[in-house]
């Protein structure tokens, strides 16, 4: 984003502002970047091409799972525990994303930002998974490191897990409604563990 606003003659931002503008899909992080009053329509679309442009290029540069992640997804595959990826980002973009840094699990559904539906907080997409696995609502452990992520799980009626290994603070998750902050991969496999032995059947 830094390379489209430089280009197009606007102030670029510290690498650490980003975790704060990323997070709610493309089109908001350009409005989040650009200065205040130069957020018009046409300055917006540009500055978006540009964005989807540059991504598309450099996205796998320096991208890869977080520590833990392989183990946590060969934890759930050998338990039989369904996964499903939502995501901000557009939904061909996403799908690629997977395949090429997560290819030897499988997901039940991998879905990211459709133009006819709402991005995230709004539940409507971690919905339509639900239904499409034939799982209740809240019997998901959804996991996310942002605020806008335990906000969907909230509107959905999912448990809440705010992850700790991403780039957000304990206090965001929390004050947004994290049911439960999980600090290491590997403690989603225990919480699978302890809450079976706890909980009723239906309970997740």
């Amino acid at each position: 984003m830094n390379t489209v606003l430089t280009r197009l003659g606007f102030p670029a931002h510290p690498t650490e502002a980003y975790r704060y503008f990323v997070g709610e899909g493309m089109d908001n992080l350009t409005r989040n970047v650009l200065p205040k009053d130069r957020i018009d329509e046409k300055t917006v679309s540009k500055c978006l091409a540009g964005m989807r442009e540059e991504y598309g290029k450099h996205w796998a540069d320096n991208t890869k799972p977080y520590t833990g992640i392989p183990e946590l997804l060969s934890g759930l595959e050998q338990r039989k525990i369904a996964a499903a990826v939502l995501s901000n980002k557009p939904d061909e973009l996403t799908k690629i994303m997977v395949e090429k840094l997560l290819p030897d699990w499988s997901f039940r559904i991998v879905r990211g930002a459709k133009p006819t539906v709402p991005k995230k907080p709004d539940p409507t997409s971690a919905l339509e998974i639900a239904e499409e696995l034939q799982i209740h609502p809240r019997r998901f452990l959804y996991l996310g490191d942002t605020n806008t992520d335990m906000q969907t799980a909230n509107s959905a009626g999912m448990y809440a897990a705010g992850v700790l290994w991403g780039f957000r603070t304990a206090e965001e998750l929390l004050a947004n409604g994290a049911n439960t902050l999980i600090k290491n991969p590997q403690d989603v496999l225990k919480f699978f563990e302890d809450t079976r032995k706890s909980c009723p059947s239906d309970c997740l």
